[in-house]
């Protein structure tokens, strides 16, 4: 069985979604939680792709010039080493942060504030040759909750999906790995506890209520959009995307 490394770098957000989707892809899924003391590897041996999760920590150093968590340098190269060496990775929100910023690209707090709830991004022209990105729709459904922003992304980086407030919502490094700024793996319940637990939503003036009511009004859509997404990664990871006829058999929107 071919194993995905997952690092969860906050409790609050594990896999929930995505976990199933990739388990459905045919990936075995090994979980470290640094958070909780799990000691992270030194490299990626022995495993088919890496994905990184949310958190509310930052990417970017504390006031005193300490790292935003103690694991994250090492965390940060293990992003540099699957980039180096082509091991397929997923970055999300916190964990796309941490991947532009192991690649020298700048992590701030956004002067635009936080943004928080279902969105849309539009996919940009590089999108459509991507392999992941190729079957996504041109404005997909997305989940976001974040206060810290990409204001630049690494050099040779590509930029897949764009916002107004935000212009980097998505990116690829080298040809295996993504970023995402927003959210696919959350449910209605991690919403729930996300907006129980928030003062973003006090900064922002939201009912915390709505906000859950209005995710999951979207909850479909945004799984019919990101779960083929989720197995085009794992088909990916396990070698199943190297020709037109395995691209043909990929699920598309729906499927």
């Amino acid at each position: 069985m071919a194993t995905a490394l997952v690092i969860e770098n906050d409790p609050t957000d594990d896999l929930r979604r995505l976990g199933k989707w990739l388990t459905e892809g045919g990936l075995e899924l090994r979980v470290l939680r640094p958070h909780a003391g799990d000691e992270l590897p030194a490299d990626l041996e022995g495993y088919t792709a890496l994905v990184v999760l949310g958190g509310e920590q930052q990417a970017y150093p504390l006031p005193d010039g300490s790292p935003g968590a103690p694991w994250f340098p090492a965390l940060e190269g293990l992003l540099r080493k699957a980039v180096r060496q082509r091991v397929p990775t997923l970055a999300i929100c916190l964990g796309a942060q941490l991947l532009a910023a192991a690649h020298a690209g700048q992590v701030e707090r956004s002067p635009s504030g936080p943004e928080i709830g279902p969105t849309v991004v539009g996919k940009r022209d590089a999108a459509d040759t991507d392999p992941l990105f190729r079957y996504v729709p041109l404005m997909p459904d997305v989940f976001q909750w974040h206060s810290d922003e990409i204001t630049e992304l690494p050099h040779g980086a590509t930029l897949l999906a764009a916002s107004t407030r935000y212009p980097h919502q998505a990116f690829r490094l080298g040809d295996r790995a993504w970023g995402l700024q927003f959210h696919i793996e959350c449910d209605t319940a991690m919403i729930a506890d996300w907006a129980r637990d928030s003062t973003q939503l006090a900064e922002l003036g939201y009912d915390p209520e709505l906000v859950v009511a209005a995710c999951e009004r979207v909850m479909v859509d945004v799984e019919e959009v990101w779960q083929p997404f989720a197995l085009r990664f794992a088909a990916l990871a396990l070698g199943e995307l190297d020709d037109d006829t395995t691209r043909r058999s990929l699920p598309l929107l729906g499927h």
